[in-house]
Parts: C-alpha cells; structure tokens; sequence
C-alpha cells in the first residue's frame, strides 16, 4: 500500500475512537472555565480597585518575563493560523462535523479562550502598547507559518505532541513566577491556560502512540524527519512593525531563556520525555530504515545537550515595542 493511502488508513481507523478522545481530553463547554471568571468584573463596585491592583503587579513584573507573557499572548491569538493547518491534514473530511473535523473544532474552541483571557489581561494592565502588539498579532496570522509538516498527519501529530508540551511549561513557568511576586491573578490565569495545554499534549501523544500501533516504521521516520528539521515554534515568524517576518523570534526566545520560562534544556527534556512516552527503545517490527531512524532519535538527546551546554544565552535585553516606555 501507497504511504499515503495507508496514513489516510490509519487516520479513518483513528475517527471510530472520536467521541472517547474528546470526551477523555476536552472539557464540555457548559462546565470548562471563561475568561471573565478571572477577569475583574465591569459591574462590579470593586471593578476599580481591582484594576489598580492587577496594574500594579504588571509594572513589578521583571521585563523579561513580562515580554514572554505578551509573546505567549500573540502566539496564542495566531489560533486561525492552527486550525486551518490541521484541517488540512491527510485523511481529515470536511464534508460533515464529524470524526476529525469534530476534534479540530472542539479543540480549536478550548485554544480560543487562552488568548482572549491573556489579550484582556494585557489591555487592562496598563503597560502594554496594544497597537503594537496587535499589530505583530496580525502579523503572524497573515505570514502563516512552515513547520515542515505538509498535510502528513504523522508529522502533524508528532508536532503538536511536542508543542503543546512545551505551552504548557511556557505557561505554567510564567504563572509560577508571577505566583513568587505575589501576583496570585496572574498565576491562576496562566494555571488555567496550562492545564488546557496538558491536556491537548496528552491527546496527540495519545494519538501518535496509536499510530505507532498501526503503523511503527511509518511513524518512526516522521518522528525522526521532524527531529531533523527541528521542531520550530509557532511564533517563529515574530515581527514588530516595520520589520520582516521571523525578524524578532530571537530576541523573543532570548527573553524567554533569560526568564527561565522556556529554554534550551526544555527542548531536550520533552524530546526525551517522548522517547519514553512512546517507547522509542522497545519499539519492534520496523523496517531497516525505521530501526536506523530509531537508532537516530535515541542518540538525539546527548547529541543536543552538548551543544546546549556550549550556548551562552545573550544577556543584553532587546527592547519591545509592545511595552510602553
């Protein structure tokens, strides 16, 4: 069987399972939280002073930390960007609301209340020049985004189970700061948002460990490929006005190294975190190519670290224009 056809197998044998993932990973809507339940209330007679309190933790925020809780925002806010990649995949119908179309909706639905909750925090707190940071968040949605993945599912799948991993250390680190400076709002805010995304990581492991059940030499070399490429994030084409696409990603994930948000020795953490999630080292019934690519990945996490222990993050700040002087 052609490669393709057997990932279109493999992704309609996955869609009888639909209804068990959503209910496993996603959280009805009626009972998941919204944005205004942790946002000052507007009628409310405490809507002032509850305001003056959440502006006066964001200007204590240290720099650093603050600029990645506003590129954790935007690179939220690209959600249109997300959804209509994973519609795209191999083996994914639109035709009706069903199977995995169903999925990418429910979850595109969970995704959305992470930036709209950031996005306001952020217009309240008084520090941020919002135009500047809508203006990158426009931006991003209108360049895209190449992660090296086409329309292969396999790919896909061994994307977003390293992605949402790392939001959700992007997220909780961030809250776990703000929690240390007393800014208990802030740290439930982000909580919140990270425990969403420790569910979706959980989902697309879920869902690559069954591909790997069906298909293990297939799955093998995407999990591979996509190592070689290096898994590039979703913000990686940050620009501020008046600069070209992907002109501000390093500056931003200096910040976040600075931070400690996340960082190098993350990356490597997950990749390794994988190799255990999904049994890289008793994998069987591979092909040739598959077993070398195995080989490959199990070597990978030294292999980085000894580069990650030669890079020195740059210690001098980078000034954004999403922060009002």
């Amino acid at each position: 069987m052609h490669e393709k056809e057997l990932q279109i197998e493999v992704m309609r044998s996955m869609e009888g399972n639909m209804d068990e993932f959503i209910a496993s990973y996603l959280t009805p809507i009626e009972k998941i939280w919204q944005p205004s339940d942790f946002l000052p209330d507007s009628s409310s007679e405490n809507f002032k002073y509850e305001i003056e309190e959440l502006q006066t933790f964001a200007r204590e925020m240290p720099y650093d930390l603050f600029v990645t809780l506003i590129g954790d925002c935007i690179t939220e806010e690209a959600l249109p960007t997300y959804e209509s990649w994973l519609m795209n995949l191999d083996g994914v119908s639109q035709e009706k609301n069903t199977g995995w179309t169903k999925w990418i909706r429910a979850w595109t639905a969970e995704e959305n209340r992470h930036g709209d909750l950031l996005g306001k925090y952020l217009y309240l707190c008084g520090r941020v020049n919002m135009r500047e940071m809508e203006v990158t968040t426009q931006h991003l949605i209108s360049d895209g985004f190449d992660i090296g993945t086409s329309s292969d599912p396999y790919k896909n799948f061994v994307y977003t189970s390293f992605q949402e991993t790392a939001t959700n250390i992007s997220h909780r680190r961030v809250g776990t700061l703000a929690k240390q400076s007393g800014n208990k709002k802030l740290a439930q805010m982000c909580g919140v948002i990270a425990a969403d995304e420790a569910r979706h990581a959980k989902a697309y492991k879920d869902f690559s460990s069954r591909i790997f059940e069906m298909d293990a030499s297939g799955m093998m070399l995407a999990f591979e490929d996509m190592m070689k490429r290096k898994i590039v994030m979703p913000a990686h084409l940050l620009r501020e006005s008046g600069q070209k696409a992907g002109e501000l990603w390093e500056h931003f994930s200096d910040a976040a190294q600075r931070a400690m948000v996340y960082t190098a020795q993350d990356y490597i953490n997950i990749l390794s975190d994988l190799l255990d999630e999904w049994k890289i080292d008793q994998m069987k019934n591979l092909n040739d190519q598959a077993e070398r690519a195995r080989d490959y990945l199990m070597k990978l996490p030294n292999r980085l670290q000894r580069i990650s222990d030669r890079i020195k993050t740059p210690e001098l700040p980078y000034s954004f224009k999403w922060v009002k002087s």
